[in-house]
């Protein structure tokens, strides 16, 4: 299988890079994950945004990381949203 490219939007990854080392490590394999073709086991389909958006969540020191990422363009996977995640209740992202 053909590996795919992972693309960035330059904010995006500018807001990946100055996620805290631990959380950036553990992105790092679900990002080679998804360039082997693979999708992350804690990947899920972003609701609202069609099922080619997704969205990836990590923990760490209690607080909550998350990577957006599209699969339809082009041959490409394209980080397109990094963020932590501050809602205080539920599941609900600010």
């Amino acid at each position: 299988m053909d590996r795919k490219e992972i693309r960035w939007l330059t904010a995006a990854r500018r807001d990946f890079l100055a996620f805290p080392d631990e959380a950036r490590t553990a992105f790092y394999a679900d990002l080679e994950y998804l360039a082997q073709g693979g999708r992350p086991p804690n990947a899920k389909t972003m609701k609202g945004l069609g099922a080619g958006v997704l969205e990836i969540a990590h923990r760490q020191r209690g607080n909550a990381w998350r990577l957006v990422y599209a699969l339809k363009i082009g041959d490409d996977i394209w980080m397109i949203h990094a963020f932590q995640k501050k809602s205080k209740s539920g599941i609900a992202t600010p």
